[in-house]
């Protein structure tokens, strides 16, 4: 739940154990989030990763490399 909305669930998505927490159960370092479906924060690390992927390609064309 959310501090400043107890009646609102947070989900979570945990980096270590690669599971979907609902509400604050593990330490912030493991923690993606919060998403405001369950959906969402499955969907966490895949959406990390090809945002990165997406960063690394614009750099590599910024600086011309092949």
């Amino acid at each position: 739940m959310s501090p400043d909305k107890p009646d609102e669930v947070e989900y979570f998505f945990n980096t270590r154990t690669r599971m979907v927490e609902k509400g604050r159960v593990s330490s912030w370092e493991h923690l993606m989030g919060p998403y405001p479906t369950r959906g969402e924060a499955e969907k966490a690390l895949a959406k990390a990763e090809a945002r990165a992927e997406a960063w690394d390609e614009a750099d590599h064309e910024w600086k011309g490399d092949d």
